[in-house]
């Protein structure tokens, strides 16, 4: 646990499942305040918040669109009336469409995008004013993944947005390090969410993820939280501009273990 963590204030997106929720109830136990943020789940969002409070946290659950400047907004005035402040911003809220790119319409890209890179930039730009304004050291940490490096055919609208998190994430950094503002990523690789629910449940799905990772395993939601509570906490102090990559040696391109090649 990180005492530095205590009692201070979190906006976490797309938190009413998976890595999320599991950030979000992992800044509970760091006895923080979450801001809950759903879509499209408010029966998600209303036990994330209940176990962020059973974790030892404070938690209000609030419905926005963070692929709009209004949803944003709201997020962070949320913050302020329960809590009286903002301290970190996780713009953890994201989707992805298997597609052939060819058959992809302008539609289900921009879907896309709005909410993995637009929804990332809204709401980087929504915790650096607030940070500015107040002359505040701040803590932004945005949610790749292993495909911000990795290409992934029939995702490119996915893996488009992640690259651009990526770069976004380390200019975001460079500009505002002198404002002791500091901004990471997270990449996850294969972790074991309700969005790979399905794919993770049909054997041969599952035995063909795990061949891909090093590690020989599935991540685990609280792994990637964990991740999250060290880049929050003090004890990254000096850390800004990086993907953490969680993902049990995905990116190591494992199909050159054994010395193979």
């Amino acid at each position: 646990m990180y005492q530095d963590l205590k009692g201070k204030t979190a906006v976490v997106t797309g938190s009413s499942k998976g890595i999320g929720y599991a950030i979000a109830v992992r800044f509970g136990q760091e006895k923080m305040n979450v801001v809950i943020n759903y879509h499209s789940d408010p029966e998600g969002a209303t036990q994330a918040a209940a176990d962020v409070i059973k974790a030892g946290g404070q938690a209000v659950a609030v419905h926005a669109d963070i692929s709009t400047e209004t949803g944003n907004q709201a997020l962070l005035q949320s913050a302020l009336d329960h809590f009286g402040d903002l301290d970190v911003w996780v713009n953890n809220a994201g989707m992805e469409t298997k597609k052939p790119t060819h058959e992809m319409s302008l539609a289900e890209w921009n879907r896309v995008v709005s909410i993995d890179e637009t929804g990332v930039f809204l709401g980087t730009r929504t915790a650096l004013a607030y940070f500015k304004q107040r002359g505040k050291a701040g803590n932004i940490i945005n949610m790749s993944s292993v495909h911000e490096r990795i290409p992934w055919p029939t995702f490119a609208s996915y893996a488009a947005a992640k690259g651009g998190v990526k770069l976004f994430t380390e200019t975001v950094a460079m500009e505002y390090a002198p404002d002791n503002i500091r901004v990471n990523a997270i990449g996850p690789g294969a972790i074991n969410t309700p969005i790979n629910a399905k794919k993770f449940a049909d054997p041969q799905q599952y035995d063909a993820t795990v061949k891909m990772i090093p590690m020989a395993r599935i991540g685990k939601p609280e792994e990637v939280a964990a991740a999250a509570a060290w880049l929050a906490s003090t004890e990254s102090s000096y850390v800004s501009g990086i993907t953490l990559f969680v993902d049990g040696g995905m990116t190591l391109y494992p199909a050159f273990k054994d010395g193979r090649g």
